[in-house]
């Protein structure tokens, strides 16, 4: 972290020079908040918007008057208890000089691609700005990816750039020759490589050795990202086959890496990563200062939230959203838990279930869930699948967007996640969502974990079949004797008719690198197994 911390002593010697100039929306709103920046409503999205220069350059003027406190505009900590803190002053000068890094050493213009495959650095944030202030689009990735995910997505997006670090640039080396897109590599390390710009170096070079004119470059027209047309950043879905367009008010989540003896006051994460916090020693581990807890991407059994009541005082909040919506539901802080719901609606969202022709389905009744996109598509929501139309078509369904995933709601508004639509079992008429079975599982010493899926049977067309993880205490059980005192305990503790009849012991479950099980993969290979030669 040292060039962080030299960069911004450098930083001192080269202030901004740039003419600050309001966008135009800024001028039209209506109200501002309670710290005096002006914000629009759920539903009135500006003609001309970019958050680099909107938000983070609004904030930099308004430090530069005097009308804002001393608190970071960026306050990053790893787990060494290195930190790195920026104002909103030096977050635009470094952003600004991370755009001249892709447009003057990489040759990169106005829609071209970029992948960024980084960890929680604040490197994250001087890609995904610099690429904001100069129209590039930029593609982010988790760095659990291998070299044949990397290549699928450097290859279908035409990326001309990529910016990685040393751990993952082997990979990226072992694939590139197969890209004739790709024509520079940026890395984020604190050693060289061969083949690779050293982004750091640039950044710091931009700084040195620039005209103060240049240091600052940007796009000249800032605005150039519109409502209607405009593509800010691409996410590719979980099943790694296709990505999206989303409209630019969307911006990334900030997510700071925290360690346990800074005071944090809210934590979001996914179920797994509670599950092994759930593992520790809490004798010595303790939140002092946390008040609030989110999670979502997969659902939670209710005895994990207990524990974590148990052992924190503080209940668990789950969350929805997709890769093209990114968060519609929850339950807000301070409103009402109720176990195994993922809350409520979150403006702008009007999030129904529905049925296949778009009508919507009473309180309670099984549906597909839908998010209204007409007349108004809400801020956030995708634009389209990348060359992919047929697809685009086939997930509009009348006013709404289908999300592909079944639920119920109940009168007061509380949605509750079923399953993938293709993960619902069709047993004998009676339809089965695999989590249901899942949790059943999950309650019995045995299970580490599972994945319930659909497999073929010539009586009842679909029976429940089981994939399951054993704990290690029970790996030398009598395989037999252990799948009916599973499907004896799944009877006892849910509807007895959603009981696997199959159960096969796994050593692993298929996973995406996100670490969602692929059920899909699973289910595939059932029926594949039984179709006719």
């Amino acid at each position: 972290m040292q060039w962080l911390m030299r960069l911004r002593v450098l930083w001192g010697t080269h202030k901004s020079c740039h003419a600050f100039q309001p966008a135009s929306w800024h001028l039209r709103s209506q109200s501002v908040t309670a710290t005096g920046a002006p914000r629009w409503n759920d539903h009135d999205t500006p003609e001309k918007f970019n958050f680099a220069s909107d938000v983070v350059d609004y904030w930099t003027q308004m430090e530069k008057e005097g009308k804002r406190g001393p608190n970071p505009a960026l306050w990053w900590v790893n787990s060494q208890g290195d930190e790195v803190k920026w104002s909103f002053r030096e977050l635009t000068d470094f952003t600004c000089r991370a755009a001249n890094v892709f447009t003057q050493t990489c040759g990169l213009q106005q829609g071209d691609r970029l992948a960024l495959i980084l960890p929680r650095v604040p490197e994250w944030w001087l890609v995904t700005m610099g690429c904001m202030r100069t129209g590039i689009v930029f593609m982010p990735g988790t760095t659990q990816m291998k070299a044949k995910d990397i290549l699928y997505r450097l290859k279908e997006s035409n990326a001309k750039s990529i910016v990685t670090t040393d751990a993952l640039a082997p990979d990226v080396d072992s694939v590139a020759s197969q890209c004739p897109a790709l024509k520079t590599k940026l890395l984020v390390s604190d050693h060289s490589r061969e083949g690779w710009l050293d982004f750091r170096s640039l950044i710091n070079r931009k700084l040195l050795k620039l005209k103060a004119s240049d240091v600052l470059w940007c796009i000249s027209d800032p605005g150039w990202i519109t409502a209607a047309a405009g593509t800010l950043f691409e996410p590719w879905t979980a099943g790694s086959t296709v990505f999206t367009h989303h409209l630019p008010q969307f911006d990334p989540k900030v997510i700071v890496e925290t360690f346990f003896k800074y005071p944090i006051t809210q934590c979001l994460t996914a179920p797994s990563v509670f599950r092994m916090i759930l593992q520790q020693n809490f004798s010595s581990l303790r939140f002092p200062t946390l008040e609030h807890c989110t999670t979502g991407g997969e659902a939670l059994l209710p005895e994990e939230q207990e524990k974590w009541r148990e052992q924190t005082g503080l209940l668990l909040h789950q969350i929805y959203g997709q890769s093209e919506t990114g968060i519609t539901c929850g339950t807000a802080r301070g409103s009402q838990v109720k176990t195994g719901s993922m809350g409520k609606a979150i403006p702008p969202f009007d999030v129904q279930v529905i049925d296949d022709k778009g009508n919507i389905l009473p309180p309670n009744t099984e549906g597909n869930l839908g998010i209204r996109m007409k007349p108004t598509k809400p801020i956030g929501l995708f634009m389209l699948y990348e060359n992919d139309p047929v697809k685009t078509a086939k997930v509009e369904c009348g006013d709404f967007y289908n999300t592909g995933d079944k639920a119920t709601i109940d009168e007061e508004g509380y949605i509750w996640f079923l399953g993938r639509d293709d993960d619902i079992i069709n047993a004998s008429g009676y339809r089965i969502g695999p989590a249901e079975v899942e949790n059943a599982l999950a309650e019995h010493p045995a299970v580490a974990e599972s994945a319930v899926v659909s497999s073929p049977d010539p009586i009842r067309g679909q029976v429940v079949k089981a994939f399951v993880v054993l704990t290690p205490q029970f790996l030398s059980h009598d395989p037999d004797q252990l799948i009916k005192e599973l499907q004896e305990h799944v009877k006892s503790v849910t509807a007895p008719y959603k009981y696997p009849r199959k159960v096969e012991f796994v050593p692993e479950l298929p996973k995406t690198v996100t670490g969602k099980i692929k059920r899909s993969e699973l289910r595939e290979k059932e029926f594949g197994q039984k179709q006719p030669q």
